[in-house]
This record gives structure tokens, sequence and C-alpha cells, in this order.
């Protein structure tokens, strides 16, 4: 009894050090107690003599036990910090994005600026009476110009490869594009060299009861860069 008792409490002390077997080491320090609590009231009845070794294994039971408890506070306090860095990178990135929404989100005139360096800006809509050749508009709808300014702030040239806005009406649904032979209307395409400034044009028809107010999204490139949008009324 009191070998196997200072056994255990030598393996107990070896497990009781490293953190992530501390979930086992108070198994063998549990039992060094136990045995060298018997080899200890065996010595005392006569029928053992090895003492030493049933005080060692007690004692060494004991620390491992201690051991074992002191490195399991340490794993569970590792463990937070981590899950708490991992929360705080998790929330910094959830109000990152929530950040970046919002700041996409303006009224017409803003400008927004993307990471390409492209600086846009939506103008408020102006009333727009189209031709009599007009294609996309109904007769009772009103239609408006959209005018949509963008400037290159980088040192490239930046390519526009979604030069066309998208335009919702007032309940939501996505506005006719108005074409007509006026030559008014004007696509951004093509590059857009640094320090300079493109402007385009488009007309939009919306219908009678959702005209009072429209939103409308605009990216350089839609595979690239999340759409931004300016909102306001008509009038």
């Amino acid at each position: 009894m009191g070998i196997a008792a200072l056994v255990l409490g030598l393996v107990g002390i070896v497990l009781g050090l490293f953190v992530v077997l501390f979930w086992i080491a108070w198994l063998p320090a549990l039992l060094a107690v136990i045995f060298g609590g018997v080899a200890l009231s065996q010595v005392k009845k006569g029928v053992a003599a090895n003492k030493a070794m049933a005080v060692s294994g007690l004692v060494l039971g004991v620390l491992g036990l201690l051991l074992a408890m002191a490195t399991g506070v340490v794993a569970v306090v590792a463990v937070k910090k981590v899950a708490d860095r991992a929360h705080a990178k998790v929330e910094r990135e959830r109000e990152s994005a929530e950040a970046a929404e919002k700041a996409r989100h303006l009224a017409f005139g803003e400008p927004y600026t993307f990471d390409n360096g492209l600086k846009v800006t939506v103008a408020k809509p102006e009333p727009f009476v189209p031709d009599e050749f007009a294609n996309g508009h109904a007769k009772g709808n009103k239609a408006v110009q959209i005018t949509v300014t963008v400037v290159n702030t980088g040192p490239e040239r930046v390519s526009v490869e979604t030069g066309l806005p998208d335009v919702n009406d007032a309940n939501g649904a996505s506005a006719e594009l108005v074409i007509d032979g006026s030559g008014r209307q004007k696509v951004i395409t093509g590059y857009v060299l640094p320090g300079r400034t493109v402007v385009g044009k488009y007309a939009f028809s919306l219908p009678p009861d959702a005209a009072d107010r429209i939103e409308v999204e605009f990216t350089p490139d839609a595979e690239e860069w999340p759409d931004a949008y300016w909102s306001g009324t008509t009038s």
C-alpha cells in the first residue's frame, strides 16, 4: 500500500503539472491519499514497516489534488480569456460591419467613397419630361432624372463596370428605366482617370402612388463592391 501510494502520488504530481491533463491528475492523487492512509493504518497495527513511503505517498497525493485544482483553475481562466477574446473579436467585426452598412446609406447630395477610390454622389432627383418616343414610361407616371457624379480620388485609373443605378420607388418596387431619343441620358462606362470627374444622367418612371420618395442604388463594380444607397423625396 505504501509503495502504491508513493507511485500514485508521483503520477498525480506529474500529471498535475500539465494544464491539459489536470482533469485526470486528481484520480491517482486521490488514490495515493487513500492508499497512504491505509498504509499508515497498517503501520500502526504493526503489519507493515514502510511508514516513510506511506507518509510520502499521502503527502504527494494531497499535493497532487491541490495541484490538479490549481491547474484546473488556470485552465478555466485560460479558456475564458480565449472565449472572451473570440467574443470581443466577433463583436468588433459585427460593429464594424454595422458601421460600414450604415455608412453606405446616405441622403441625396452626400458623397460616398468606395474602397477603390471612386467618390460617388447622387444628386436630388429632378423632373424629367420624356419625349414622344420614350420607352419605359407609362402614361400618368412621374418621370425623374437621376444624376450620378463619380470622382476618382485615387492615384490610378479605375474602371466603372456597373455604370447603371437601380431605383426603387416608395413601395420598394424597381422603377422602370426611361430611354428616349433626346440624348439627355448618359451612362458611365470605361475608366475614370486620377483626379477626373464623370457624370451619368438617367431617367426613371415612377407610378403615381409611389412617386414621392425613392432610393437609388449604385456601385462602380457589383462583383467587387456592395451597393451604396441614396434616398429622399422627389419633390
